[in-house]
């Protein structure tokens, strides 16, 4: 049991870290100044939740490994975040996408975490929520506004969307960690929030006139059970040069 929930914290923190240090990639490099802050204080409010669902975890797990061995000593393999969240940024349109698919989703997810029968879990759910309404209100506003917007923009939001959907079915496929945690109260069931998802898409994407693509399309899969493509272990290779090259540096 204590495996299970091990596991289940690190994917929610591993999908907070994970796309948090995507966001980062933007520092200094935003379309606009107001974007490259806005980008970087929702990474910010990322690294803060992966830090509480990691150092959760490491208390579960008992060996005494805190968040920062967990964030910064795991090799690719290890890690249990979504395939989207590790999506190379690509181009503004590319990032803003990414980040909408994810806080439809983590917005949904938290909800229900809130009435986690862990109360450690329903705690931190509590916290983050408040953050993440932020971030899918912001992220919404500007799918409609891009995909609104210049014809150009428009093609490069619906091109954005076309290439990251194959990564979100993902997110609804209960595995075996889900179904036990389930059924303890602990987590939710995932694919109960396929539907309410795809409703709201359709509402924020018809409004930017946008195509949602069919939910049924083939789906790629495999993240949560440490099964990546090469771009994460590229990030992690910039992640965690530091603590790598210098074992046990702090500042």
């Amino acid at each position: 049991m204590i495996d299970d929930k091990f596991d289940y914290l690190l994917r929610l923190g591993d999908n907070a870290l994970v796309l948090s240090q995507r966001l980062t990639e933007w520092v200094g490099k935003g379309p606009a100044l107001e974007e490259d802050m806005a980008l970087a204080n929702t990474a910010l409010d990322l690294i803060g939740q992966a830090r509480l669902w990691l150092s959760y975890a490491g208390e579960v797990e008992g060996l005494g490994r805190t968040e920062n061995p967990l964030a910064f000593l795991r090799d690719a393999h290890d890690f249990r975040n979504l395939l989207l969240v590790e999506q190379p940024n690509g181009g503004y349109a590319d990032t803003l996408v990414r980040q909408y698919l994810f806080d439809s989703w983590h917005h949904l997810l938290l909800d229900e975490l809130t009435r986690s029968s862990d109360a450690r879990i329903a705690g931190i759910a509590v916290k983050a929520i408040k953050e993440v309404t932020y971030h899918l209100r912001r992220s919404a506003d500007l799918v409609v506004r891009l995909g609104d917007g210049t014809d150009d923009s428009h093609r490069r939001m619906q091109t954005a969307i076309d290439e990251l959907w194959m990564y979100t079915g993902e997110m609804f496929q209960p595995d075996a960690v889900d179904e036990v945690l389930e059924a303890q109260g602990v987590a939710t069931d995932v694919a109960a929030l396929r539907d309410p998802w795809l409703a709201q898409l359709r509402h924020t994407l018809a409004e930017a006139t946008l195509t949602m693509p069919s939910p049924e399309a083939w789906m790629q899969k495999g993240g949560k059970q440490g099964r990546h493509g090469e771009h994460l272990g590229f990030l992690l290779a910039e992640m965690q040069f530091l603590q790598r090259a210098y074992p046990g540096v702090q500042w």
